[in-house]
């Protein structure tokens, strides 16, 4: 499964990869990106399984490059990991096409959790 991972964090990328190998989540490739422009642009040729995007970033935020695959036509799983997390941004997710939200800080459970059935 190949995953991009989206956040303007070097560090935080590591973490999430590191934890999506801790998730168990199987036969993992990963790839990254450091914002939304180049998540958007890198998309086409890799062809990510899932995204897993940050929501606040400089030049696009995540919930815009969610709106820009959706409005292309591209259905690709795609989930925010972010510490925003009001009702709001919730909700706007959900309404862009966001398959799941997981909450900084998150742990190896709330990977497996989000992703398992999502996966399955």
């Amino acid at each position: 499964m190949k995953v991009l991972v989206v956040d303007d964090s070097k560090a935080m990328r590591m973490i999430v990869i590191r934890t999506l190998k801790q998730a168990g989540i199987s036969n993992l490739t990963t790839i990254e990106a450091n914002n939304g422009v180049e998540a958007l642009a890198m998309v086409a040729d890799e062809k990510p399984h899932a995204i897993l995007s940050d929501w606040n970033m400089p030049e696009m935020k995540g919930i815009d490059l969610l709106k820009n695959l959706r409005a292309g036509g591209n259905d690709v799983l795609f989930g925010f990991v972010t510490s925003e997390c009001s009702p709001e941004v919730r909700k706007e997710a959900e309404d862009a096409g966001a398959k799941f939200f997981i909450v900084k800080p998150f742990t190896p459970g709330a990977f497996e959790a989000a992703l398992s059935p999502l996966l399955a």
